[in-house]
C-alpha cells in the first residue's frame, strides 16, 4: 500500500482510480464494507483503489478543544488499512487553504486534476468545500458531466443501529469492550513504541512497558486485561493502565503494560496492545503502598480472565 502525502506529490501514474474520501477513524466494519465494495469495483474496472483522507481531521482543525477522541492515530489507521486491499492512501493536509476551497474547486483540483477519478463512493452525508457547502448531489452532477459513477455507502448495522465511530467511542467510554469489538471486527487496540519511563513499577515487582500515546485525548481510560502483539509470534498477556497516573502526579497520557511471566528488554519495539476486558476505572490512591496492593489485585483479575478464556 502506497502513501502519498499532499496533492503536490501526486504523479501521472496516480491518475485514474476508484476512490473514496473520508476520515475512516477506527476502520470499523462499516468502513470495511465500503472498502470491500470499492475494491470490488476497482478490480472490475482494472483501476487502482485510492483512499483520500485528511490530517488533521477537519473537526480537529476547526474546533481542536471539542473534537472527539480518535479511535486511531494516523499510523494506526494505515496499519488497519493494510488488510483492506487498498492500493494507495492520499493524505491531504487540512488547513485554511483546503478548507476555503469552493465545492467546485474541491472537485476540480482533487478529484479531476489530481486523481482523475473514474469511480467514486462516499457517504451521502459527505460534506466538503468552504463552510461544508458541497454535497453528494454536486458530486453526482460532476460525475455525470465528467463520466465517472458516484455511489453512496451502504448502511452497515450491528444490532439495530448503524455502526459508526461515535458508537464505538461511546462503547469504549462505557467499558463495553465486547460491544466495541463487535463493531470494529476486532478487539480495540492502540500501538506505539516502548519507551523508558520513571521505572517505579519495577521497584514493586511490576515492571511496565511504557507507551506514550501522543494524543490530545484518549478513547479509553482505566485498567484492562490486554494482549501485546509485535514481540513474539504469540500474543503476550498482561494488565495495563491507560491514563495520567494521578497517584504519582502524572501529566500526560500513557499506556503502561505489565506483561505476565516476561523479563526481556523490549525498549524501542513498536507494539500493538489489544484491550480485552476493563477491570476498573483509573483512580488516585492516598499512598504508593495502596497503589501497589491494588496493582496486585488487578494483575490477579487479569490472570483469572485469561485462564477463563483458555479453559
Amino acid at each position: 500500500m502506497e502513501l502519498v502525502r499532499g496533492l503536490y506529490n501526486l504523479r501521472p501514474e496516480h491518475r485514474g482510480c476508484a476512490a473514496t474520501i473520508g476520515n475512516f477513524d477506527g476502520v470499523h466494519l462499516g468502513h470495511q464494507s465500503v472498502l470491500a465494495q470499492l475494491v470490488e469495483q476497482g478490480r472490475e474496472r482494472r483501476l487502482p483503489v485510492t483512499l483520500v483522507t485528511f490530517e488533521p481531521q477537519p473537526r480537529e482543525y476547526f474546533a481542536p478543544d471539542f473534537a472527539p477522541s480518535r479511535l486511531t492515530r494516523f499510523r494506526e489507521k494505515l496499519e488497519a488499512l493494510q488488510h483492506c486491499g487498498i492500493d494507495r492512501v492520499v493524505c491531504l493536509h487540512f488547513d485554511d487553504r483546503l478548507a476555503s476551497l469552493e465545492p467546485q474547486q474541491f472537485i476540480q483540483r482533487i478529484l479531476l486534476d489530481g486523481l482523475d477519478v473514474k469511480y467514486l463512493v462516499v457517504g451521502d452525508d459527505f460534506r466538503y468545500g468552504r463552510a461544508r457547502t458541497g454535497n453528494f448531489e454536486m458530486l453526482q452532477a460532476a460525475g455525470r458531466e465528467h463520466g465517472f459513477p458516484v455511489n453512496n455507502t451502504h448502511t452497515f448495522c450491528v444490532g439495530p443501529e448503524r455502526v459508526s465511530s461515535t458508537r464505538i467511542r461511546e462503547a469504549l467510554q462505557q467499558g463495553d469492550l465486547s460491544g466495541a469489538a463487535a463493531m470494529l471486527g476486532r478487539p480495540y487496540w492502540m500501538s506505539g513504541r516502548v519507551a523508558h519511563g520513571d521505572k517505579r513499577g519495577r521497584t514493586i515487582g511490576y515492571p511496565t512497558a511504557n507507551i506514550f500515546l501522543h494524543r490530545n485525548s484518549v478513547p479509553v481510560a482505566g485498567v484492562f486485561a490486554v494482549e501485546m502483539h509485535g514481540i513474539d509470534e504469540q500474543a503476550l498477556h498482561g494488565v495495563a493502565n491507560v491514563g495520567n497516573r494521578p497517584t504519582v502526579d502524572g501529566n500526560q497520557s500513557l499506556l503502561e503494560v505489565h506483561l505476565f511471566d516476561f523479563d526481556r528488554d523490549i525498549y524501542g519495539h513498536h507494539v500493538q496492545v489489544s484491550f480485552l476486558k476493563k477491570l476498573r476505572a483509573e483512580q488516585k490512591f492516598d499512598s504508593f503502598d495502596l497503589l501497589k496492593q491494588q496493582i496486585h489485585v488487578d494483575a490477579q483479575q487479569a490472570r483469572d480472565f485469561f485462564s477463563q478464556l483458555q479453559a
